[in-house]
């Protein structure tokens, strides 16, 4: 049998360092002194966490059908969930306030389990126990007003008091209080610059250093995965020590990989007959076809055209991006319904047109050779907000892939071998 010290015990059974304090009848120092190696704990101490554990083991991991558990906390339309899942995990919980994109999400995952729309009003214990945390949290400024008033008052306060207020605080309760193994976040890269840097220094404190997690981040470009230029930040954390360490894996070249030909719609997808469905019925974003709405007007191509020409003139870089098969697309942004000019398809002997929201599900991974379509049951509108505020599932996959070892190693405590990386093994 492996011995573990207090402080693995008390990881693996995902206890908090409040929560062992109260089992044992100690107090918080206490349990920092014994981890910290000031002090040693009694034999019996270990033995009540190592019973709690034996028991968790023998009688609740055999029945799991399923690698790893994992809530989806801003949901959107479950891009990080869909990686996730493909490494063996299960989502029990998922949280999202749009409606819209509830449609999606319930028309391409079948669960047993409701969305909850606002997570502000969920109580921590009211969410399943979990494994990993998953979030493409949204990026709000913090405010100082709080931090001040406590300055004032001579009171004390912390990286999780400055975050109150945001979005980002629901993250750290449920983590505080659930303690998972692991957790993932997403979010813009600007992430770090964000309010002169003062929002990641936030974020990283209050994983770090109030919750006691092993944090690394790292922004990944999905241009090695999809022919788009998506640059995002992954925020990922562990209960313990795992060994992880971001720097050491490696993802596909962005200056390799698919290009636009392999998203696109084939001239011979649908015959020319079918393409009159009106603008914004959904059913036009249940089959694959290039209708002729998606191509601009004079009007609009005309401003586009001028629009660019004028900040060209004057040195400046704003414009529509027109690709060819051969090339590589800007970010598509959840803006794409307004006018498309970020990322405009070529045709020739005719105005440049849009982006299918079916093209826009293969420029986003969503769909792959080889796969099942998922279902788009929203209008153009919708689709592209949403598709453009999601995450580059190939990438999600290949983090959830690289994390799986290292999520089993923090719950089981196992020595397991991390993933190589196909990429520098080549």
């Amino acid at each position: 049998m492996v011995e573990h010290t207090f402080k693995e015990l008390r990881a693996l059974n995902v206890l908090s360092v409040q929560d062992v304090a109260e089992i044992l009848g100690v107090s918080q120092k206490t349990i920092y002194r014994w981890e910290n190696g000031e002090t040693k704990p009694g034999k019996a101490n270990l033995k009540v966490l190592q019973d709690r554990l034996d028991y968790k083991q023998k009688f609740e991991a055999p029945q799991r059908q399923h690698d790893f558990t994992f809530i989806d906390l801003f949901a959107g339309i479950g891009g990080i969930r869909k990686g996730f899942e493909a490494s063996g995990g299960k989502c029990v919980f998922t949280s999202e306030w749009d409606e819209y994109a509830q449609k999606t999400y319930r028309a391409n995952f079948q669960d047993s389990h409701e969305i909850v729309g606002d997570i502000t009003k969920v109580d921590a214990q009211d969410i399943p126990a979990h494994d990993v945390l998953l979030a493409g949290f949204p990026c709000q400024p913090f405010s100082i007003a709080g931090v001040s008033k406590k300055n004032a008052l001579g009171r004390a306060h912390g990286f999780m008091d400055k975050a109150q207020g945001t979005l980002f605080f629901d993250v750290l309760r449920i983590l505080k209080h659930h303690r998972p193994a692991a957790f993932l976040l997403e979010n813009v890269k600007n992430l770090r610059s964000h309010n002169k840097g003062d929002t990641f220094k936030t974020i990283m404190g209050a994983l770090e250093t109030e919750l006691g997690y092993h944090v690394q981040a790292r922004v990944i470009d999905g241009k090695g995965y999809v022919p788009q230029h998506r640059e995002r930040i992954y925020i990922v954390g562990f209960r313990s020590d795992a060994g992880f360490d971001f720097n050491d894996l490696a993802f596909n070249d962005p200056t390799a990989g698919p290009v636009m030909r392999d998203i696109l719609h084939s001239p011979d997808e649908l015959p020319e007959t079918l393409f009159t469905l009106p603008p914004e019925d959904p059913l036009s974003n249940r089959s694959s076809q290039v209708n002729r709405k998606y191509t601009l007007s004079d009007k609009l191509w005309k401003y586009l055209f001028d629009y660019a020409a004028k900040h060209k003139a004057k040195g400046n870089g704003f414009g529509y991006g027109l690709c060819g098969p051969d090339d590589k697309a800007r970010t598509l942004s959840a803006r794409y319904y307004k006018d498309g000019s970020e990322i405009l398809i070529a045709q020739e002997g005719q105005n440049p047109r849009r982006l299918t929201p079916r093209e826009c599900a293969r420029l986003m991974g969503f769909d792959r050779p080889g796969r099942e379509p998922m279902t788009i049951p929203v209008s153009d509108t919708r689709a592209y907000k949403q598709f453009g505020n999601s995450v580059v599932v190939p990438v999600i996959e290949e983090l959830a892939r690289y994390m799986k070892p290292y999520i089993k190693k923090v719950m089981s405590g196992e020595n397991v071998e991390p993933v190589e990386s196909p990429v520098a093994a080549e």
